[in-house]
């Protein structure tokens, strides 16, 4: 059983960054590829960012190419997203999600056992 904890949102303006973390334990993180997700205001949860579990394959959404980096660190069992030139429409709850096909950067939260509780990111025009 792995439990996820998100940090790191907040508020901000409108081309500020971010930096969320999550931070797993319970389990061997370097076994899972790891995903970010986001859901915004009456809006369904959607795929933003993933990441195998050596860090060798990193997908994003359209929406954020180009803005979010997600990276991991093993040895800290922990996940990343730096979130750079923040728009309104970025406003979200983010959630981190492990997927234990390790090699495997899914875009569908169905793939993923076990999220974390979300941390929330509110950007301001």
């Amino acid at each position: 059983q792995v439990q996820l904890v998100e940090s790191g949102g907040g508020l901000v303006q409108a081309g500020g960054s971010l930096r969320l973390s999550c931070a797993a334990s319970g389990g061997t993180f370097s076994s899972y590829s790891m995903g970010w997700f986001r859901q915004g205001p009456g809006k369904e949860r959607e795929f933003v960012a993933a990441i195998t579990s050596g860090g060798g394959r990193t997908p994003y959404a359209e929406s954020v190419k180009g803005r979010f980096t997600i990276s991991r660190d093993n040895a800290k069992n922990t996940v990343y997203l730096q979130m750079n030139s923040l728009e309104a429409e970025d406003t979200a709850v983010y959630y981190c999600a492990a997927n234990p096909n390790r090699y495997y950067t899914s875009t569908y939260p169905t793939n993923y056992n076990y999220w974390g509780q979300g941390t929330q990111v509110t950007v301001s025009s």
